[in-house]
Parts: C-alpha cells; structure tokens; sequence
C-alpha cells in the first residue's frame, strides 16, 4: 500500500485501446431505432438508451463487457512489465520491492448495484460516463483490506499535473449512486491541443518541472499536455466540498510513458 511520505507509485491508466470507443457507437445506431421502435425520448443523442431486457441491451452488455475485459487484461500485463522492468534495474524481486496493487477500477462502464431510490432499495444498472465508482467503507461491494477506509479512488492527473487517490464516501451513495470523477476532463480537444501547442514547449515545461517522458508519438505530447485539461486540484477539491469523496493521498509526477 501507500505508507509514507516520498513513496514510489506507478500509475497506470489505460482503457480498452479504441474498443470501448467503437461499441459506444455501433450501440448509438442501434438504439437510435430501438428508442424510435419502443417510443423512448431523450433531450441528447449522447444518451441513446435501450431496454436492458431488449436485443440491443443485451447486444450491447455483451459487447462492452467484452471491452471491459481487455482493459482488465491490459493493464495488468502493463503491470507484470513494470515489476518485471523494476526487478531487472534493482537486480531483486517485484515482492522484495514490494510492488502490490493499491487498487484497479474501471470508468466509462455500466455496472449493476443496489440503491435506495425513493427510500426502496432497488437492483440498477448504474452506467458512469466520465465518472468511476466510489464505495463508502462496510460496503460489501469493496475488498476486505478497505471495509473500514471506504474504497480506493484513483484520480489521474495530466502529464504536469499531480494525481490523487480518493475514498468513498456514505453521502457519495446518496447522492450519486456511489461515483465521483475519475479525472480532471479536457479544456481543449485533442484538435485544438495539436494545433495550439508547440512540441518542444511542452518538452521544455515539463523538463523544467523535473518531469522526464517517453512517448510512443509527438502528437500525444501535445494531446495531453497539461495545458489540454482541467485543474485536477480544483476538481477533486470541488467533490471533496460536495462530500462524495474524500482526498487521501496526493501523487506527483516525477516520470511519464505515453503509448
């Protein structure tokens, strides 16, 4: 876990590689007709929706699960490299080194919980856009090792900019079904960001900051610069004030890999 202060934590945030994004919208057409089909209105395409019992429901559980479970496979063969990468530079073993997972959770993905809504507690499918989920401690959705703390948060900043890790909270499952952001969000288009900021001036920025970075493509440089999102302090303080989570500890960059 997370002990002391000074701490060396790898951060791994990766997703399904464009799978994901490619269910999202093979569903849309689908359920574009289904809503049409089943007489369904919402006041934004973006929330396309169809009958969980329905064919394009089921279809598209299906798919995103399929999805789901790359991502899982993803980021834990990214893991077993980065201990492995570890153990050769120290000439000892990821378990002398103590590289233990904290925490894996997954946003942008629907799951199916139990809430209280209008005070009967009721079997939903609670589906978190830009969101990630966040457990108040004794639920018994979250691992033993975080009955008491609530369940681990991880809130990934941009290349610049810190990271956190949160915990649940009790009014966060009142108040949002148990979820909190899973990020800052982007202040500018992966477009615009390409097209406003220069390569080597964000090399040097980060340089400046003692930051060192890999990365697979120039154009991601850019794509997630630091410049390219919101305030990640002033987001995560924002659901901190509103109590639906809570800061626990605070990450900064010392290293980035971009792939």
């Amino acid at each position: 876990g997370i002990a002391e202060k000074g701490q060396v934590v790898v951060m791994i945030h990766s997703g399904s590689r464009g799978l994901g994004h490619q269910v999202a919208t093979d569903a849309l057409t689908a359920m574009d007709k289904a809503m049409a089909r089943d007489n369904i209105r919402t006041n934004d395409r973006q929330l396309s929706c169809a009958r969980i019992d329905s064919q394009e429901g089921r279809d598209y559980l299906a798919a995103m699960a399929a999805a789901a479970n790359y991502a899982w496979v993803n980021r834990s063969s990214m893991t077993f490299l980065v201990r492995q990468a570890f153990a050769k530079v120290f000439e000892t073993t990821p378990d002398d080194l103590d590289m233990h997972v904290v925490y894996d959770v997954s946003h942008n993905i629907a799951k199916e919980e139990e809430h209280l809504v209008d005070g009967k507690l009721k079997r939903l499918l609670v589906h978190r856009k830009g969101a990630t989920r966040a457990f108040p401690p004794h639920h018994p959705l979250i691992p033993v090792d975080y009955q008491f703390t609530g369940q681990p948060v991880l809130i990934g900043g941009s290349m610049g900019t810190c990271s956190y890790v949160l915990v649940g909270t009790d009014k966060g499952m009142t108040e949002t079904f148990g979820s909190t952001c899973h990020g800052a969000g982007r202040a500018l288009s992966r477009n615009k960001s390409r097209n406003k900021l220069g390569y080597q001036d964000v090399l040097n920025q980060l340089a400046d900051d003692g930051i060192s970075i890999r990365v697979a493509s120039p154009k991601l440089v850019m794509e997630e610069a630091p410049e390219s999102y919101k305030d990640v302090t002033q987001v995560v303080d924002t659901c901190e004030a509103a109590g639906i989570s809570k800061k626990v500890v605070k990450l900064r960059p010392i290293a980035v890999i971009k792939g």
